[in-house]
C-alpha cells in the first residue's frame, strides 16, 4: 500500500511538472492606471490576438491582467510579479507601465501601446538605440502640431488673441515634450498659451479651475496621463465656465472635448497586438521591432459642437 502511494505520488509530481511546463504562452498584461480611453487599447490587443489564434477560452494563450491604479510602487511590483512567473511576453499601456518594465527587464519581450517613441521616454541608450525587447507600437509628437493648429480654425477668440489654457505634469516626459512643442506653435501663431503645472490626479480640479480663471478661450487636453486620468473633472469644471475642450487624443473626443486629430487608441492596441501575436507564432523577435502607429484620425463629438456651436470641417468624423 505504502509503495502504492509513493508511486502515485511521483506520477503527481511528474504530471504537475508537465503542467507546467505547458506550451501554453503567458502574456502578463499590465495597465498603469483606470480609464475608459486607454482601455480600448486593451480591447484592440486581445482583439488582435484572438484574431490570429490565441484565445483564452480555447487554452491557446493564458493572460494575467493587473492594473495599477495610478500607483507608481504598485505598477512596479506588478512588473516585477510577472518577471518572477516568467511571463512569456509583457503588454504595457500606456507610457509608466513601458517605461516600468523596461526599467525591470531586458530579456522578456516588452509589447507597447499608447506610448511615445523610446527617445521621447528617455529609454535609449546613448547611441539613441531602443531596448532590444522594446515592441509595439509607438507615436511621436508630430501629430500635436495637427490638432494645436486646429484651434485657430474652430475656436473664435473672445479679443484680439486667442487664449488657449493647458495643464502638464512636469514629471512625465512626453507632457513636458509636447509643452514645449505647443510653446513655439503658439508664438509661431500668435496663439497665447497659459499653461499651469499638476503633480496628480487630486490636483486636477483645482488647477483647471485657476486656469479657467484666466479668460482662456479654449483649454487643449495634451497628451498627458494625468488628463487622461482626470477627464471627467477637466470637462465638468469647463463646462461651467463655457469653454470648449480642443485634444491631440481622439478617444477624448467621447468623454467630452469638441475635436481632435490622434490616434485611433483601439487600433493602436490591434497593432500592437499583431505584433504580439507574430512573436508567440515563431517564438522569436526576429525581424520584429517597434513601429510607428499606423492608424489616426479626425473626429468631433457633434453633441459638444451644437453646444458651442461650433462649424466642424467636413473632413472629420463624428464620433459614434
Amino acid at each position: 500500500m505504502k509503495n502504492w502511494l509513493l508511486v502515485a505520488g511521483m506520477l503527481m509530481v511528474i504530471f504537475s511538472c508537465r503542467q507546467n511546463d505547458s506550451k501554453v504562452p503567458v502574456i502578463g498584461f499590465v495597465d498603469a492606471f483606470q480609464d475608459n480611453t486607454i482601455e480600448k487599447a486593451k480591447d484592440g490587443f486581445m482583439d488582435a490576438l484572438q484574431a490570429e489564434g490565441f484565445d483564452e477560452k480555447k487554452g491557446t494563450v493564458r493572460i494575467i491582467y493587473r492594473n495599477a491604479q495610478g500607483n507608481i510602487p504598485t505598477l512596479t511590483q506588478i512588473v516585477k510579479y510577472y518577471l518572477a512567473q516568467p511571463v512569456t511576453m509583457l503588454a504595457t499601456n500606456p507610457s509608466l507601465a513601458t517605461i516600468t518594465a523596461v526599467q525591470n527587464t531586458k530579456d522578456i519581450p516588452i509589447f507597447m501601446m499608447v506610448s511615445p517613441t523610446p527617445q521621447l521616454m528617455k529609454v535609449t541608450d546613448s547611441s539613441e538605440k531602443a531596448p532590444m525587447n522594446l515592441f509595439g507600437a509607438a507615436e511621436n509628437l508630430d501629430y500635436i502640431d495637427t490638432s494645436f493648429l486646429l484651434i485657430p480654425r474652430l475656436i473664435s477668440p473672445r479679443s484680439k488673441q486667442i487664449r488657449v489654457g493647458v495643464i502638464f505634469n512636469q514629471s512625465e516626459p512626453q507632457s513636458v515634450l509636447s509643452m514645449e512643442r505647443m510653446r513655439k506653435l503658439a508664438d509661431a501663431s500668435k496663439i497665447e498659451l497659459v499653461s499651469l503645472p499638476v503633480n496628480s490626479s487630486a490636483d486636477v480640479q483645482l488647477v483647471t479651475a485657476s486656469l479657467l480663471s484666466r479668460d482662456i478661450d479654449v483649454f487643449f487636453a495634451n497628451p498627458d496621463n494625468i488628463v487622461f486620468a482626470s477627464f471627467e473633472t477637466i470637462v465638468q469644471s469647463c463646462n461651467k465656465k463655457n469653454i470648449p475642450i480642443m485634444t491631440s487624443e481622439a478617444g477624448l473626443v467621447e468623454r467630452g472635448a469638441l475635436a481632435a486629430y490622434g490616434a485611433d487608441i483601439y487600433q493602436w492596441g490591434f497593432q500592437a497586438g499583431l505584433q504580439a501575436a507574430r512573436f508567440l507564432k515563431t517564438k522569436s523577435t526576429t525581424g520584429l521591432h517597434w513601429d510607428m502607429v499606423k492608424t489616426r484620425k479626425r473626429v468631433f463629438n457633434p453633441q459638444v459642437a451644437k453646444k458651442f456651436g461650433i462649424s466642424i470641417p467636413p473632413n472629420f468624423q463624428p464620433i459614434q
